[in-house]
């Protein structure tokens, strides 16, 4: 015995919906549009979010530190410095900044740069080539980009007003944005630079959070009396552009979620028109002894396939899309095969197979309340 013939109002929703064939098509090519709507929007407005968050990195992880010009201050002091390490405590890194501009010369050819003088450039940055020592006491360290346009490797020189200095290092390509960004930029020793005090100061944490916790100590330390320091805060900037991601997921979810409801009122109207035809055939059912329960259960069966066909079909063309868009585009798997997208796709499942019942329980509930001598007279 099949599944089928083990539920009589299974088999009596499928003998009907075949019966009308293409309002039953129609119905589950309405949820079907739904619900690939919902999942593949969903699914795109996750994927470009993840893209942008890549795109950040540890962005947010950073705060710099300038000295307050309204105030007539230019440069932060050794004892600013060292306010800060005490007001941060582990929370973060502390890095003075020295910088300046100036030709940078090597391979016959030349390039206007960005100077930094840092000490500990390996607390901030990564050696691509070469190795970052603990402490930078002489030689140079060349930005990525710098290097790719002028020629540079390791152990050649660069020349810097006048001054022939070893590259020790090139510095890992920067992908996200910083104002100390150093891929346009030589690290010299702070001893390269004649001043004593300092441009700005870099916060590096772990996270953002940690981030913030640390430019709030900083602010509430050198500024209790004096406003002598301005605190530009990275972390700012991911929040809003997270804020803005899930704005645009919730709109897309919203699109998707207004297919949806047209479908829901397709199959209410398939079922409403189903139910009147076939006035007849329930008054005759219910004269029989067939009970109300049992007509509602069958007509629900019937709203429950449409959604539950829409539904799936829906979430295989949106898979089959996700591979095209995996297959096709420069988006990374990585972005794409997240176990959020797969919850993506449950959830426009659902809401198929959710929409279809709900969209059938009135005319249901209608045709097994319908008194059998009314039904049989028209």
């Amino acid at each position: 015995m099949s599944a089928t013939d083990r539920t009589p109002a299974m088999s009596l929703a499928v003998r009907n919906l075949r019966r009308n064939k293409l309002q039953t098509i129609l119905a589950v090519l309405g949820v079907c549009i739904g619900v690939f709507a919902i999942a593949s929007l969903g699914i795109f407005g996750n994927v470009l979010a993840i893209g942008a968050d890549n795109a950040i990195g540890d962005l947010g992880a950073e705060a710099v530190v300038s000295p307050n010009t309204d105030q007539g201050l230019q440069q932060l002091t050794d004892a600013d410095v060292t306010a800060m390490k005490r007001a941060v405590g582990d929370e973060a890194t502390v890095i003075p900044i020295r910088s300046g501009g100036t030709v940078v010369e090597s391979n016959n050819d030349q390039s206007f740069a960005t100077i930094y003088g840092i000490n500990r450039p390996g607390a901030a940055y990564t050696a691509a080539e070469g190795r970052l020592p603990d402490r930078l006491r002489q030689g140079a360290v060349v930005g990525a980009g710098l290097a790719s346009s002028l020629d540079i490797s390791v152990g050649q020189t660069v020349e810097i007003e006048g001054e022939q200095i070893r590259v020790i290092a090139i510095l890992e390509s920067q992908e996200t944005f910083s104002p100390v960004a150093p891929d346009s930029a030589v690290i010299l020793p702070e001893s390269a630079f004649q001043s004593d005090g300092y441009d700005q100061v870099l916060l590096r944490a772990g996270t953002g959070e940690e981030a913030q916790l640390a430019a709030d100590n900083v602010r509430e330390t050198l500024n209790s009396r004096q406003q002598r320091v301005e605190i530009f805060e990275l972390a700012e900037i991911t929040n809003e552009i997270q804020e803005f991601f899930d704005l645009l997921g919730s709109f897309l979810l919203g699109l998707g979620g207004i297919s949806l409801v047209v479908a829901g009122v397709s199959i209410f109207n398939v079922m409403l028109m189903s139910t009147v035809e076939r006035r007849g055939e329930i008054g005759v059912m219910r004269a029989v002894g067939i009970e109300k329960r049992d007509v509602m259960r069958m007509l629900l069966s019937e709203a429950g396939l449409i959604g539950a066909a829409g539904g799936v079909t829906g979430v295989i063309l949106t898979a089959l899309v996700v591979v095209g868009l995996v297959t096709a585009t420069p988006a990374e798997r990585s972005m794409v095969l997240v176990t959020q997208n797969v919850w993506y796709l449950l959830l426009a499942l659902g809401f198929g197979i959710t929409v279809g019942i709900v969209s059938g329980l009135y005319p249901a509930w209608k045709a097994a309340n319908e008194r059998p001598v009314t039904a049989l007279r028209e």
